[in-house]
């Protein structure tokens, strides 16, 4: 299996990056990596090139750039370059920390959606108190949806939670203000009604305060909707730790108690780092696209390169595409 990737995204590029490939390869050896980016910057870092080939690109798309122009103008980008292997079928999936638009873009103008796709919705799988996490779409590839939309993405995030995370018969909920069936406004009431008839586990309306309990599986909304919610969870959790580690330290009493729980501390946050399930993915392209976070260290780049790898071995995209092309 070949991935694409692009050495120049992201925040801690190109360390971070590279050491995420290594820590991915010690686990999945068959990987072959098309690593993208400036060669002399990525030189000090790489080792053993057994299973990654470097392709030397001089231009980066940075995360200030107006990502259409970015894509259009920097034709020898990494990330670029990197979405070009996908879609001439010299690698199986790409993977990117970079600037979330332009990899939009690539996504959409180089590798290409699925032919009944109306829009593509960017996912993540977010953590649950339980453990079990649950994925949600859209995150803010569209910020309008229509309720055709919900309805696509419900199917592909259900494939992705059945395929991918090993979920038998996923749930699939509609982020709402409230759980009865009339809630909501028009988008909500008419995604609703179809919902119901769509071939998945629809169990009706959930509402955000439920998210983190595991109200479902899959949980879809408009692209504005997502992506607010994304970043409260993120700000929030980031806050409680912050806070939970000022009254840890605040005297030499709550010092020894932080010593003493310290192992349950650490399983606590691993348990809430959304980053161990991942990236986000592109859905509705016609192949696996995963932007990692942007300050993504080496741990969280190689969660990214497994996700995509899984995607390619579960036949994620080819399913999607099946299941689409039956209910057009």
């Amino acid at each position: 299996m070949k991935l694409a990737v692009d050495g120049m995204g992201g925040d801690n590029a190109p360390q971070a990056i590279i050491e995420g490939i290594y820590q991915a390869l010690e686990i999945s050896s068959d990987l072959d990596i098309l690593l993208y980016g400036n060669k002399e910057k990525m030189q000090p870092y790489l080792k053993d090139l057994s299973h990654i080939t470097v392709i030397d690109c001089q231009e980066v798309i940075e995360g200030t750039d107006e990502p259409v122009r970015a894509v259009r103008r920097k034709k020898d980008a990494s990330m670029v370059k990197m979405a070009e292997a996908v879609a001439n079928g010299e690698a199986d999936a790409c993977i990117s920390a970079g600037n979330t638009g332009a990899l939009m873009a690539t996504g959409l103008f180089i590798v290409h959606r699925i032919e009944g796709i109306d829009r593509p919705a960017l996912s993540t799988t977010l953590p649950t108190l339980n453990g079990s996490g649950f994925d949600m779409l859209d995150l803010g590839s569209n910020a309008d949806a229509k309720p055709e939309n919900l309805v696509q993405y419900a199917i592909m995030g259900s494939v992705y939670a059945q395929q991918v995370r090993g979920i038998k018969n996923p749930s699939v909920g509609l982020l709402n203000i409230g759980t009865e069936d009339k809630k909501g406004n028009e988008l909500a009431k008419h995604a609703f009604t179809l919902l119901k008839e769509a071939p998945i586990n629809f169990i009706g309306n959930v509402e955000s305060r439920e998210l983190l309990n595991h109200v479902a599986d899959v949980v879809v909304t408009d692209g504005f909707t997502g992506n607010m919610v994304l970043k409260t969870i993120e700000g929030t959790a980031g806050s409680v730790f912050k806070m939970l580690k000022e009254a840890f330290f605040a005297s030499t009493k709550t010092k020894v108690a932080a010593l003493l729980m310290k192992n349950n501390l650490k399983e606590l946050k691993n348990k809430m780092d959304y980053t161990e399930y991942g990236g986000a993915a592109l859905f509705g392209l016609k192949a696996p696209v995963i932007k990692a976070h942007g300050s993504s260290n080496a741990n969280a780049f190689a969660s990214a390169i497994r996700q995509a790898r899984k995607m390619v071995e579960h036949n994620v995209i080819p399913t999607i595409d099946a299941t689409i092309s039956k209910e057009s």
